[in-house]
């Protein structure tokens, strides 16, 4: 009973961690005036801090536990710290499309659509109207609030996977 009070704890603690580095992360891009066409490197910084904080919270639950961790440990603690993380991310979503910036997906709409006339100017007019039309039914909040929890639980499962492989160390 103590090693499962542990997990969640390690869960709770460094699930609130990331979700608010990467709040921070995605204010800092907002300010930065980033937010339609953000540059690459906010994904790979966001991947990192994810990585880190997963592979913290299992060292730290590995410290606790004797040294031992098993890898199912390892993915239930990563998509607990991962789904911790998300639901914070998308709290302040939220947040920020109904009261920050309430035209943000009319807008990020706009950017994409652009995008893809200069990305395919040779393709048919009435292709690309689908193209655009289809890109718009994803563009809700209840969409893509389902793309970010989502997005945040199989990356949690992918980095926690491969964090508890290494990491993995079983009584024999």
């Amino acid at each position: 009973m103590e090693n499962q009070a542990s997990a969640t704890k390690t869960m709770l603690t460094y699930g609130l961690y990331l979700g608010i580095v990467s709040i921070i992360v995605s204010v800092a891009n907002y300010s930065f005036g980033n937010i339609y066409k953000p540059h690459w490197s906010i994904n790979i910084i966001n991947y990192l801090l994810m990585i880190g904080f997963i592979a913290l919270g299992l060292k730290a639950f590995k410290d606790q536990n004797g040294g031992y961790l098993k890898l199912a440990e390892a993915i239930k603690i990563g998509m607990g710290i991962a789904l911790v993380a998300g639901i914070l991310s998308l709290i302040y979503f939220l947040i920020f499309v109904k009261v920050i910036e309430p035209d943000f997906i009319s807008k990020l709409g706009e950017v994409q659509e652009q995008m893809m006339y200069e990305r395919f100017p040779d393709m048919d007019e009435a292709i690309l109207e689908k193209q655009v039309e289809m890109s718009k039914k994803f563009m809700t909040p209840g969409v893509m609030s389902a793309f970010i929890l989502g997005g945040s639980l199989f990356l949690g499962l992918i980095f926690s996977l491969i964090i508890g492989l290494i990491m993995k160390k079983t009584e024999e």
